[in-house]
């Protein structure tokens, strides 16, 4: 397996731009303090670069 990271919500994306809306919709994070997985790819890095002010991510080792 590879590294996965965590995410999670912990900012509400009302009022954001809708690109924004779009990234968390496609990384599963629909509410709020909701955790995923995802595959420390980079791809998934640049999604969170886009919205780092509106969620935590944490490194895993896998």
């Amino acid at each position: 397996m590879g590294r996965k990271l965590k995410v999670t919500l912990i900012r509400s994306y009302i009022g954001r731009p809708e690109k924004q809306r779009k990234v968390l919709r496609g990384m599963g994070l629909l509410k709020m303090n909701r955790t995923v997985l995802l595959a420390d790819t980079p791809e998934i890095r640049g999604m969170v670069s886009k919205v780092c002010h509106l969620v935590s991510m944490e490194e895993l080792e896998a």
